[in-house]
């Protein structure tokens, strides 16, 4: 169920946790999961009503906003009760790390892509790379670069010309691989492209 105001704060079950439900926050973009916590109606509503997400401090019985003091804030895409209505899920666009460790998330379980266009962002900045990483030599190398991107693109066609689903899976992950490395070469991040398609879907 999508909440879309406070008037749907009603169906949720508030009475099962005390008063409190567990509210996740996931990237829209990553689908990387950024930190779990607490939250009461009254967090609820002003996270609706302010586009940021505010949670309930169980240590401080306090209402509290993510990146109060860092600056580093949630902002509200939408929240969904599950099934049960005794936990919400909060799509959130963040503006810097979530973890107070300064880690992206609070758990060390990224999505796979997001994960591979970390290892990408770690070639191009470790100058020691260059000499051993397949990915390194593409990000410094232009033509080899763009050589290798409309190669794999050809690659992806001719497989679903011959209907070769083993082809097709294997030449479009490729495919994906050599486009993410291009996109960082452009600096454009992977969140970006996402953002993009779900622009054009929506």
């Amino acid at each position: 169920m999508r909440i879309e105001g406070p008037n749907r704060l009603d169906d949720i079950d508030f009475a099962k946790g005390g008063g409190l439900v567990p509210l996740i926050a996931q990237d829209v973009d990553t689908g990387q999961v950024r930190m779990l916590g607490f939250a009461d109606r009254e967090a609820l509503e002003v996270s609706l009503r302010e586009g940021t997400l505010h949670f309930h401090s169980r240590r401080r019985d306090a209402l509290w906003q993510k990146g109060e003091t860092s600056g580093h804030t949630l902002a509200v895409v939408s929240l969904h009760a599950d099934c049960d209505r005794d936990a919400v899920l909060a799509l959130v666009r963040p503006t810097g790390p979530t973890c107070h460790t300064g880690a992206r998330s609070c758990f060390d379980a990224a999505p796979f892509l997001l994960q591979l266009a970390d290892v990408i962002e770690a070639r191009a900045t470790d100058a020691g790379a260059a000499a051993s990483s397949y990915t390194a030599r593409l990000l410094n190398d232009r033509n080899l670069r763009l050589k290798k991107l409309t190669e794999e693109a050809g690659e992806l066609a001719v497989a679903c010309a011959d209907d070769d689903t083993a082809a097709v899976a294997a030449e479009t992950a490729d495919l994906l691989y050599h486009s993410l490395v291009a996109c960082r070469a452009a600096g454009v991040r992977l969140e970006d492209v996402v953002e993009l398609l779900r622009s054009r879907h929506s």
